[in-house]
């Protein structure tokens, strides 16, 4: 997770972004902090390893807490690096970031994708993908910021089958993550089907999920606008399995929804308001999961 110095609302992203809402600027980066390290907190006392990198001011990277669209981490070793749609986002690859991380695990070998930028063909990690990492399917709905071409070298790389489709919001427009409408757990996947319109698609995601042996848990359009998509499913130290999401997305839910989750796992949500609206990202933007192996004698 990267701790802000920089945050605000980014106009170049905010193009195709339509879960940004420009808000008080000038409060936007202390009340991203504040955010940030409550959320961070919480995931520390319930038993989750939190590496936390601090930002630099230079460059300017306004949507540096989201880094789980420009790096993913594989249980191999391996390391991704994805093309970025907004040009201020592609400065969030630093150095110091890398070595941060390759001080407590072992990195293996990088794929770099980033040089699809040049023709202007982009993937965002694991924004624009929704990975199920124990079947090796990458589902993903098309965007401007995801690219089929990319989506492929990725799959052949990685070893990935995809799933693709197209997903609207209620306005008719892309959705441009993924991750915003889908969230894939071990057991189950939460997912809004009313933003899939083409029936063929939406059967072909439905088959996909229930044949590797995951329930269905349906979102609405207005519960994927309180980023009740945006959960991530993670494992504490002690190897209990946690979803994790912000407390407007918990809020959306309805009882039966929230029951029916925690018959999964427990749930932890942090009020992530600020951080939402200016930035158009919630809990599972925040959050680069490793499953890198980890060297011995470190620590977070």
């Amino acid at each position: 997770m990267i701790r802000p110095v920089n945050f605000k609302f980014n106009a170049e992203t905010a193009v195709n972004n339509a879960f940004q809402v420009s808000g008080n600027e000038e409060k936007a980066q202390e009340g991203a902090l504040k955010e940030f390290d409550e959320f961070v907190q919480k995931l520390r006392e319930n038993g989750l390893d939190v590496t936390v990198v601090e930002d630099s001011p230079e460059p300017h990277t306004p949507d540096s807490i989201f880094p789980n669209n420009w790096i993913s981490f594989h249980e191999d070793g391996r390391i991704c690096l994805f093309p970025m749609y907004a040009v201020n986002r592609r400065l969030e690859r630093k150095s110091d970031i890398l070595e941060r991380i390759s001080a407590k695990f072992r990195i293996i070998r990088k794929i770099d994708l980033s040089h699809y930028e040049n023709d202007h063909l982009f993937l965002e990690g694991t924004g624009s993908m929704v990975l199920d990492r124990e079947n090796k399917i990458a589902y993903a709905c098309f965007s401007p910021r995801t690219n089929k071409i990319v989506l492929a070298d990725f799959c052949v790389k990685m070893g990935f089958s995809s799933v693709t489709f197209h997903a609207v919001d209620e306005n008719g427009l892309l959705i441009y993550h993924t991750n915003v409408m889908m969230c894939l757990a071990d057991q189950y996947a939460v997912i809004c089907l009313e933003s899939v319109a083409n029936p063929h698609e939406k059967n072909m995601i439905l088959d996909s999920i229930t044949n590797s042996g995951k329930a269905v848990i349906e979102i609405s359009q207005n519960q994927m606008n309180h980023f009740a998509g945006n959960m991530l499913q993670l494992q504490n130290q002690s190897g209990e399995k946690l979803l994790v999401m912000s407390t407007q997305a918990y809020q959306s839910l309805t009882h039966q929804q929230q029951n029916q989750l925690e018959s999964f796992n427990r749930i932890l949500h942090s009020s992530l308001t600020n951080i939402e609206s200016n930035g158009g990202g919630s809990a599972r933007c925040m959050i680069a999961e490793v499953f890198l192996p980890v060297l011995k004698n470190t620590s977070s």
